[in-house]
């Protein structure tokens, strides 16, 4: 209490210990121009004694950094520049709060952060423009550090405690995964109806909050390459070593022509070991984030490559985990071998408190979402199985015209399966001629389901009775329609095949040709 530094533009700094009464003068600082501008002042967070002082010195064309460290209230300073660029004025500095040699600089030309109080210096990016950094702080209660530039904006660097972890040696040797914050549960909104600035344009300003959920932080210290990528790294180094490489034999030509490409996963697992999520992350050395969004895993049909969405069309999500602890590990998938790296980090997940009518036994909440979710997942998938069948019989009917000894009643059979199918997916999913010429349509199966899953999935409150009373109309009408489609795939279709089979037509999808006499 009562201690106060103060600098002035011509280099001059003033302390006092009796809040302003009387002041001291510090004269010269070994190293520091004597008319520098002041730039910065910090007290340290972790020592009453300890301040720290930038200065500034460009009007006399000197861009050198200067930045020094006093643990006596400005008796006695140390220069802490260290290997800092020596173009590059700084201008902020702050200490974390919890590692006292962990501090971060603002300089001219970007951001900088030591783990030795100021010995060595690396340079943080991550989306960072390399322009003038003015000013620094620390919003200790989530650990995020907020940078004001000059002329670019405000940039927040979420949550930095891996830095605290870190070190050089653990940084050159071994991927790491860092420990996880607490994670927020709510329902994310998107106030203008659409992500983003929805239609609003550039008159309107938008910043993007945090990833939504459980944020992972990873460190790989190489890249994950494949078979191949790692022979053209070694006939590289041969050849820069004057040496002739091998050429691979064809084992190893094989090998790399059905290697399984590298991968990173997350795997997130319950309070009691059962694995809730599996997310794919990043190979590339350095440092990554994955965000989990807290909710167990689609229940839609698997797709090898996904379609580009329009900004009407809403994201595959299953239903919200339950509040609790859960764990997430990392591991890396090289060459079709598993390795599990680092420890496993745990965390917990705890609902916001916000919801004005949130159900009051999530478990019970959880058990109907994930009931609708099997009953989604069944739905959905006969639906694909109706369409395959009707894309089998497309190739089928042109089997039987290229096929001479194949009867003409067989295109009948085609015509009628085509019809049934036709009619079963209305059932299933609603009739497409209305609703193209935009006649009211009564509910289908899927309708109601997808009513449940936008409706329900998307709120905290318990089920409605609508919601419940939609589950049972569709659940029972999809048992009785289930059993339709299955005889018409597996009876009706498969004797189609097989008659065209007998007459020798040409192979079709969905069946395996027999071995000839």
């Amino acid at each position: 209490e009562g201690l106060i530094y103060a600098g002035t533009d011509d280099g001059l700094l003033q302390i006092t210990e009796d809040g302003g009464s009387s002041w001291r003068k510090v004269e010269e600082i070994p190293g520091c121009p004597s008319m520098a501008y002041v730039s910065r002042l910090e007290a340290g967070v972790h020592d009453a004694d300890t301040v720290f002082a930038a200065f500034d010195n460009h009007k006399a064309g000197d861009f050198k950094p200067y930045l020094f460290k006093s643990t006596d209230r400005g008796r006695s300073w140390k220069s802490i520049a260290g290997d800092l660029p020596e173009r590059g004025s700084v201008y902020a500095v702050v200490q974390d709060h919890q590692n006292p040699d962990l501090l971060f600089a603002g300089t001219e030309f970007g951001l900088f952060f030591t783990l030795d109080g100021g010995t060595h210096w690396i340079r943080l990016e991550g989306g960072l423009p390399t322009i003038a950094v003015r000013d620094l702080e620390i919003q200790r209660r989530e650990n995020d550090l907020v940078v004001g530039t000059f002329g670019r904006g405000i940039f927040i660097l979420d949550d930095y405690t891996p830095l605290r972890e870190i070190d050089r040696q653990s940084l050159e040797h071994s991927a790491m995964l860092f420990p996880v914050r607490q994670a927020w549960m709510f329902m994310p909104e998107a106030r203008l109806g659409l992500d983003g600035k929805a239609f609003q344009g550039d008159g309107h300003f938008t910043a993007p909050n945090p990833p939504f959920g459980a944020v992972f932080t990873y460190y790989l210290p190489e890249k994950l390459t494949t078979l191949k990528e790692q022979r053209q790294k070694k006939e590289k180094e041969m050849i820069e070593a004057g040496q002739t490489p091998p050429y691979p034999t064809w084992e190893e030509m094989r090998a790399e022509a059905r290697e399984k490409p590298p991968r990173v996963v997350l795997t997130v697992k319950d309070s009691e070991g059962d694995v809730v999520r599996r997310i794919e992350g990043p190979i590339d050395k350095g440092f990554h984030r994955v965000a989990w969004d807290l909710r167990y895993p689609p229940a839609y049909p698997v797709r090898l490559t996904e379609p580009e969405q329009g900004p009407f069309r809403g994201d595959r999500i299953g239903p919200m985990v339950l509040p609790g602890s859960y764990t997430v590990e990392l591991s890396t998938e090289v060459a079709g071998k598993i390795e599990h790296v680092g420890n496993a980090q745990r965390f917990a997940a705890l609902p916001l408190g916000t919801a004005t009518l949130g159900a009051s036994d999530r478990r019970a909440l959880l058990a109907f979402q994930q009931k609708t979710a099997r009953l989604q997942r069944a739905v959905l998938g006969t639906l694909r199985s109706l369409d395959e069948a009707r894309e089998r019989l497309d190739y089928l009917a042109r089997a039987r015209f290229l096929t001479p000894a194949a009867q003409e009643a067989i295109d009948q059979q085609i015509l009628a399966l085509r019809e049934t199918l036709a009619d079963l997916r209305a059932e299933l999913a609603g009739d497409p001629v209305l609703r193209r010429h935009q006649e009211p349509t009564p509910p289908s199966i899927l309708d109601r389901v997808q009513r449940i899953v936008d409706g329900h999935w998307t709120a905290t409150s318990a089920p409605t009775g609508t919601h419940r009373a939609s589950y049972r109309v569709a659940r029972e009408e999809f048992a009785e329609v289930y059993q339709r489609i299955k005889r018409a795939i597996e009876i009706d279709l498969r004797k189609i095949e097989d008659s065209l089979e007998d007459a020798g037509a040409p192979w079709t999808p969905g069946r395996l040709p027999r071995l000839p006499d």
